[in-house]
C-alpha cells in the first residue's frame, strides 16, 4: 500500500503516534514529524508492521529529512496520575512543542486527542498505515521507547524487557511476581496476573 503525502493539500501537516500505551512498565513516547509532500521510502509503514532492521534503517534517514520532528515521552508516576490515555495525548502535545517549525494541521493517530492550540487536528484510526508523517513518528516513537527500555535490561534482567520492552509478557509478570516491581512499573496498571492478585493483595 502507498502511504498518502498529505491530508490538506498545502498545509503544513505534522504527523504524531504514540509507542507503549499498553505497557505495565516504561514511559509512553510520542513522536510528531513534518515531512517534505514529496518524501517518500519504499519501506515506510506502521512501526508494527515491519521488522526492527527497517525501523532502525528509516529513524536516521527520517531524523535526516524531515522538516522537523521531535520526541518526547511521560514517566510512568505520571502516567498513572493522570491516566494512559491523557499521558499519551500530552507526550504528543510535548513532542509538538519540540517542532522548529509551526504546522497549521495535525494528523493523530487513533480515534481521540485533545486539541493542541488553535491547530486544527484530524485523527485517524490507523493512520500510522495509511500516512507518511504519522508513519515516521511511529517509527520514531517506536524506536526511542525500545532504546529506553533496553537501556534497563542489565539492571532488571528478570523482567525481560531487552525482549518485551515493558509489555506484559508471561516472562515479564513472572519477573514481577518473583521480584516484585521495580520504579519504572505502572502501578495504576494490573501488574500480576488475574490469578495472582488475590494472593499477593
Amino acid at each position: 500500500m502507498i502511504l498518502l503525502s498529505f491530508s490538506k493539500e498545502g498545509a503544513v501537516e505534522a504527523g504524531c503516534d504514540e509507542a507503549g500505551r499498553g505497557c505495565i512498565a516504561g514511559p509512553v513516547f510520542a513522536a510528531a514529524v513534518i515531512l517534505p509532500s514529496d518524501f517518500h521510502h519504499e519501506i515506510l509503514n506502521d512501526s508494527k508492521k515491519i521488522s526492527r532492521k527497517h525501523r532502525e534503517i528509516l529513524r536516521p534517514v527520517i531524523e535526516k529529512e524531515a522538516i522537523s520532528w521531535g520526541v518526547a515521552k511521560i514517566n510512568p508516576r505520571e502516567i498513572d496520575r493522570i491516566n494512559i490515555l491523557n499521558a499519551s495525548f500530552k507526550a504528543m502535545h510535548k513532542a509538538l512543542d519540540l517542532l522548529n517549525e509551526r504546522p497549521n494541521h495535525l494528523l493523530i493517530d487513533g480515534n481521540r486527542f485533545h486539541e493542541y492550540q488553535d491547530i486544527s487536528h484530524e485523527c485517524i484510526i490507523k493512520g500510522d498505515g495509511k500516512y507518511n508523517s504519522i508513519a515516521a513518528a511511529s517509527i520514531l516513537a517506536k524506536t526511542y521507547r525500545d532504546d529506553f527500555m533496553e537501556s534497563f535490561h542489565n539492571r532488571y534482567p528478570y523482567y525481560d524487557w531487552v525482549n518485551n520492552k515493558g509489555y506484559p509478557t508471561v516472562k515479564h509478570r513472572q519477573g514481577v511476581i518473583d521480584n516484585g516491581p521495580c520504579i519504572h512499573h505502572r502501578t495504576s496498571f494490573r501488574l500480576y496476573p488475574a490469578w495472582e492478585q488475590g494472593k499477593l493483595f
